[in-house]
């Protein structure tokens, strides 16, 4: 078969199959230009899911009579003009695919009016390449495109579209995905002429709460913990969800670059890292976060769609992110009623520069001992078991009552009523005073009877020999002995039962595809998070007023104390109002 160019509708068609997929992503598109335009109020309709009617109107700068006719030409931009701005891209869309791609499969017709002109103007296109010339039309400053009948001129693609429902769906989360990005923008949209979202701009922060409540539902904002951190030029800001508020699936997991959504596995390897000692097992996370670096750092041109990313050093980001959440995971401690936020706003957690964070605090106490300090603690006129008086300044989770079926611990609160789970609560007690420790100096490494070979690739062993240091501070001694077989001659000590040659080949494999990794760390953790598990108090122990006030003391400086090492919840409050509800108090 002979070589020969392809027809431009045709062109047009194959790049729509890269930007086009569904109304939702067409959507997309439309709503990221009326981003860059600097709308600040954006008003869609749809019908029947997006695949009947898209209509975007925007308040944004406009687009002038002679330039519409080249807005739907391919390749032609106002965002990039050389290199250096590809490099260094600010904007949602810059290569100028969008509109022509949309319009070689469907509708398409554009109004738009700039300051300064009396009246805007409009092209229709055919849905062939074909387009009309400008002619006058009544429109505000901004712009309204229309996409009618999706796919109407390509049956195989239309054949592939879902029910409504489902195409809603997908066109629905665009729409969340898009609210939650920008703020600071007004959102109004209509579904088969019914109303969807009407989200005025949030620029006040209990405003941008609302929203986040809206969007994602009020318990993930009753749930959700608000932070700042800004360290090397990077910034990290967003809400993440209390570890006991998980999903069973990663579909409230929303991460901005740079104002992008993204999808990118090595920002959601490094969330997941943080949550990893805190969630029950097969559980998600929550969160909504924005990371903001110099542009320059990112590469948003990796990917068709441009939902992944490419960052110039991925190491010190994954490193950056994984740490920040963690730190503010670790401030998971009970706290009184006064220190909480009301029910219907989100905590706040303004995290402080790295070098600044708190060290893990020293656990002096353990169940049944140092009574002395514990009393310290107490009202002095107060006697362990007596109801406290609130005026006189109560711990966040009162004073131990009784014990229940020796399983959960009864506390009297400010509020009301702490219900402890004591085993849980103990197990995190012991389980971060294990880490403290093993975090204090060099992991205790245990020497094989015979050093083991593992046959690795090239760039495994390159991987290996430059970590070697790194891999002896957590005790695994590494040593290469060939291009591509290594040897294992020591082993941390806590591992010495598991099989050292694939925990190494795991190592690197996640050297390879994140920069790093915590693996070995990861392993440790879980050896002493077993050991916790068996040496903490038992279920069916009584124990004494003073032993169970201890445990409340420890829990309440204790990281990560509302939820065990396995992410269940370790103690619950019921404020006097549901005491009172319970009981049909005040009917």
């Amino acid at each position: 078969m002979s070589i020969r160019l392809l027809p431009p509708q045709l062109i047009n068609q194959i790049a729509a199959g890269e930007v086009v997929e569904r109304p939702a992503s067409v959507l997309k598109e439309l709503l990221e230009n009326s981003l860059d335009a600097g709308a600040l109020n954006i008003n869609v309709e749809l019908e029947h899911g997006g695949a009947r009617l898209i209509r975007v109107r925007d308040d944004g700068g406009g687009i002038p009579r002679e330039e519409l006719a080249l807005a739907v030409e391919r390749h032609a931009t106002s965002k990039i003009a050389s290199l250096e701005d590809l490099e260094r891209v600010v904007t949602l869309g810059f290569r100028g695919e969008a509109l022509p791609s949309v319009g070689a499969v469907a509708r398409l017709s554009l109004t738009s009016r700039i300051r300064g002109d009396e009246h805007g103007w409009r092209i229709e296109g055919d849905g062939h390449g074909r387009y009309s010339t400008p002619v006058p039309a009544p429109h505000p400053v901004g712009t309204t495109v229309e996409v009618r009948e999706l796919f109407f001129n390509t049956p195989a693609r239309r054949k592939f579209l879902r029910s409504e429902a489902t195409e809603f769906s997908h066109v629905d989360m665009v729409l969340r995905r898009m609210a939650l990005a920008r703020m600071d923008v007004a959102l109004h949209a209509h579904h088969n002429s019914r109303g969807v979202y009407a989200l005025p701009a949030a620029d006040e922060q209990h405003q941008r709460e609302q929203r986040v409540g809206v969007l994602l539902g009020k318990e993930f904002a009753a749930q959700a913990l608000h932070f700042s951190h800004a360290m090397s030029g990077l910034i990290l800001r967003g809400w993440i969800a209390r570890p006991t508020f998980s999903r069973s699936q990663p579909d409230l997991q929303y991460f901005y670059v740079n104002g992008r959504m993204v999808r990118d596995k090595l920002l959601a390897h490094a969330v997941k890292l943080a949550y990893h000692d805190v969630l029950f097992h097969g559980r998600h996370p929550a969160y909504v976060l924005y990371l903001e670096l110099d542009p320059a750092r990112v590469d948003v041109n990796a990917h068709p769609a441009k939902l992944e990313v490419r960052f110039r050093d991925g190491r010190l980001v994954h490193d950056y992110v994984f740490r920040t959440v963690a730190a503010v995971l670790k401030d998971t401690l009970p706290q009184s009623p006064a220190e909480l936020a009301p029910p219907t706003a989100l905590q706040a957690y303004s995290a402080v520069p790295q070098a600044d964070m708190r060290t893990q605090r020293p656990m002096p106490l353990r169940v049944a001992e140092d009574m002395a300090a514990y009393a310290k603690l107490q009202p002095d006129t107060l006697k362990p078991g007596e109801a406290p008086d609130t005026a006189r300044g109560i711990p966040p989770l009162g004073f131990a009552l009784a014990q229940l079926q020796g399983v959960y611990i009864l506390a009297a609160s400010a509020d009301g009523l702490v219900l402890v789970d004591m085993h849980a609560a103990h197990e995190r007690i012991t389980y971060e005073r294990m880490k403290a420790s093993l975090g204090s100096g060099r992991v205790v490494s245990q020497p094989l009877l015979v050093p083991m070979n593992v046959s690795v690739s090239r760039r495994e062993a390159e991987h290996a020999q430059s970590a070697a240091a790194g891999l002896a501070e957590v005790g695994f001694i590494v040593e290469r002995r060939g291009p591509e077989t290594l040897v294992i001659r020591e082993v941390p000590a806590l591992l010495k039962d598991q099989d050292a040659a694939q925990l190494l080949r795991d190592l690197l494999a996640d050297m390879i595809e994140h920069g790093g990794s915590r693996r070995l760390h990861a392993a440790l953790e879980h050896v002493l998070a077993t050991r916790a598990c068996h040496t903490s108090v038992r279920a069916h122990r009584e124990l004494t007023l003073a032993e169970m006030n201890s445990l409340l003391r420890e829990m309440e400086r204790t990281p990560r104390a509302d939820q065990c090492n396995h992410g269940r919840p370790t103690w619950k409050n019921l404020s006097m109002a549901e005491l009172d509800k319970l009981f049909l108090r005040g009917r």
